[in-house]
């Protein structure tokens, strides 16, 4: 792979990036993500950075502004959408690189992502890249929260928050880098989508026979919620609109993704048979035990390779994590039970769109 410098002597030859973040309501932390954004060593007259924001009220938009008066590359649009997939929609209508790099105002990029991104992309034949995403918190609760979501335990096989030694073909990534080629054939981001929009644009984009790369290189960090609420909420959201996902691309999903709610549906049979029968009684008490004992094992191995004070909360951590989704999955299949059949063309109408638009 070619060095900075190297890099530096044919900025010419190089492909102009287009780094884009949709955002509603970071103003806690847009600013160290555009911090990191503007921080990077790929030539700044090879970039533009398109802050797609989702019209929001605690000052965010002021805090991006101020980097645009120092900043000219940096745009600010409006995503009147409010959610993610309509800012990313936004911002690809305007962007004009031949690389597009999506980043996340709640997160910061290496110095080095655009340049090893565009690496990637160049001399390894693939249409998209990313790389292990560091998930961190700012409070014990935060630290303990980003734990569990970069564990097997919390997560199953997600390859991106549980691997961070390897580079391999995957099956998604976080903050990706996609060559505009390949954005043309797959089309825009699914609107209907507030949840896992990422995870059905990769299918998609593999379906076309795109490559994606989980890079060991690429290194970028994520802020975690720092509270269960907002946890709960969060994973709550990815359980529900994963049944829309699943609508509409049934060999997308893997087993991770059923296990939630296969034990949230236990839970709810046992308990109403516990209230009739012995049968019941012991369903239930065989379940909620394993699943005990298989949450403290998980969280003393975690804990003894990490740190022991993080154990105290870790099981609470797992379980808010596991239930949340399985019952924001449980309520998608019952929002959702009359779906299963009015997706036809989606991603060819998609196509369309992006190619007269």
């Amino acid at each position: 792979m070619q060095s900075v410098s190297a890099m530096s002597t044919k900025k010419s030859a190089l492909p102009f990036v287009s780094i884009i973040l949709p955002v509603r309501n970071e103003a806690s932390f847009i600013g160290r993500s555009l911090s990191a954004v503007l921080a990077q060593n790929y030539p700044s007259s090879h970039l533009e950075v398109i802050v797609a924001d989702g019209m929001s009220t605690d000052g965010t938009r002021e805090v991006v502004e101020s980097f645009r008066a120092r900043h000219p590359y940096v745009r600010l649009i409006d995503n009147i959408g409010h959610i993610v997939p309509t800012g990313l929609n936004a911002a690809i209508r305007q962007a004009v690189g031949e690389i597009i790099v999506r980043v996340d105002g709640h997160c910061e990029i290496a110095t080095d992502y655009v340049r090893k991104c565009v690496q990637h992309l160049l001399n390894d034949e693939v249409d998209g890249v990313g790389g292990p995403l560091q998930t961190v918190g700012e409070t014990f609760i935060a630290r303990v929260i980003a734990t569990a979501m970069s564990s097997s335990f919390g997560v199953g096989d997600s390859a991106f928050r549980t691997v961070d030694d390897k580079t391999m073909l995957t099956d998604t990534v976080a903050f990706p880098a996609y060559t505009s080629a390949i954005i043309e054939r797959a089309g825009f981001f699914d609107e209907e989508l507030v949840r896992n929009q990422d995870d059905e644009y990769n299918y998609r984009l593999r379906k076309i026979g795109a490559r994606i790369l989980l890079a060991a290189d690429v290194r970028s960090r994520y802020y975690s919620r720092s509270s269960f609420r907002s946890l709960w909420r969060q994973y709550s959201q990815y359980g529900y609109w994963k049944v829309r996902v699943m609508q509409k691309h049934p060999r997308q999903m893997r087993l991770r993704q059923f296990i939630p709610f296969a034990f949230v549906i236990c839970l709810l049979v046992f308990s109403v048979l516990a209230s009739i029968s012995s049968t019941g009684r012991w369903a239930i008490c065989l379940t909620l035990g394993s699943y005990l004992f298989a949450n403290v094992s998980a969280s003393v191995l975690v804990a003894r390779r990490k740190d022991w004070r993080l154990l105290a909360l870790l099981p609470v951590t797992f379980a808010t994590l596991h239930l949340s989704y399985g019952l924001g999955s449980l309520i998608g299949l019952v929002r959702f039970w009359d779906r299963w059949t009015d997706n036809p063309g989606r991603s060819n109408r998609a196509k369309k769109q992006i190619e007269t638009a």
